[in-house]
């Protein structure tokens, strides 16, 4: 359902899905990381136009690199893709690994980040699980429990890596981040929509308001300290 759906009605026309490889795929997913699709459309073009392969990224100074990454903020990731793209050059030949533990090897690359590069480059079996993965999830199995509390994550992990299907991984796992991104919203859903309206627990137990949820922080505690100078 949700191959089907995302080939339908998915974000099929972003450049890093036009003629992909793992560094144009690499790219976008380190701008993309903490960064909304539509700020990043406003500058990926012109990254990848500056520094269009993984030597050539190596191989400029740092400044040069921040200079085309300024406005996209987080200014560490492309700090750490820099460095990653020269352990790439000087350690691996050129070639960026092509397995998702490969991949975690370079600073940089999270699992989950791995795992859509592999998937969305290579169309491999990999998992992933970024913020839009995890609020599907959650809503489709009906995850009580905060995203914040232990064994969660553990627990999403899990359900991702069962719920994979046996091929087109590069469409399905393209289909869960669209999905989260553009129909299972964190408040108003639109659920009427959604290509697993039939089967979301969420929805069945109408908690969709309720889930995903967080543990409160506690509020910090009032101390007086009081200082005697003799």
């Amino acid at each position: 359902q949700v191959i089907e759906w995302q080939k339908q009605d998915g974000r099929n026309h972003l450049p890093w899905q036009q003629k992909p490889n793992m560094y144009r795929v690499w790219v976008s997913e380190i701008m993309l990381q903490q960064t909304q699709v539509s700020t990043v459309l406003k500058y990926y073009n012109r990254f990848i136009l500056s520094f269009p392969d993984v030597k050539t990224l190596a191989n400029e100074p740092i400044d040069d690199i921040l200079h085309k990454w300024s406005g996209l903020g987080y200014y560490r990731r492309a700090k750490l893709m820099h460095k990653a793209a020269q352990m790439i050059t000087d350690n691996l030949g050129g070639r960026i690994p092509s397995t998702v533990e490969g991949l975690m090897e370079l600073p940089g690359i999270g699992r989950s980040t791995a795992g859509a590069i592999v998937s969305l480059s290579l169309n491999k079996e990999a998992v992933i699980l970024d913020a839009n993965v995890k609020k599907i999830l959650i809503r489709f199995y009906g995850v009580t429990s905060a995203l914040n509390e232990k064994g969660t994550e553990k627990k999403l992990w899990e359900l991702a890596t069962q719920s994979l299907p046996n091929k087109e991984f590069r469409q399905y796992n393209q289909g869960l981040m669209d999905l989260g991104a553009t129909v299972c919203f964190k408040s108003k859903p639109k659920c009427q929509i959604c290509p697993l309206h039939g089967s979301c627990r969420a929805r069945i137990e109408n908690i969709i308001d309720i889930i995903p949820k967080k543990i409160k922080a506690k509020p910090p505690k009032k101390i007086l300290l009081r200082l005697t100078v003799f």
